[in-house]
């Protein structure tokens, strides 16, 4: 099961040991999904915000 983040520091925190991040854009939300290891993580936020994490996010990022 997927574990929902809703903490932007540990999310980019997570991204430091995930292998990718996905992004899916739903209309004005963007969901981001950390792929580690163990588990699949998420988190839903609004555009300009998740363009803002994806400059801190530590792994491979890749449009869904």
């Amino acid at each position: 099961m997927p574990a929902e983040v809703k903490d932007v520091e540990e999310f980019v925190q997570l991204s430091e040991r995930a292998s990718e991040c996905r992004v899916k854009r739903l209309g004005n939300l963007v969901k981001l999904k950390l792929r580690t290891p163990r588990r699949l993580y998420t988190i839903k936020v609004e555009e300009d915000i998740a363009e803002e994490i994806l400059k801190r996010v530590k792994c491979p990022i890749r449009e869904l």
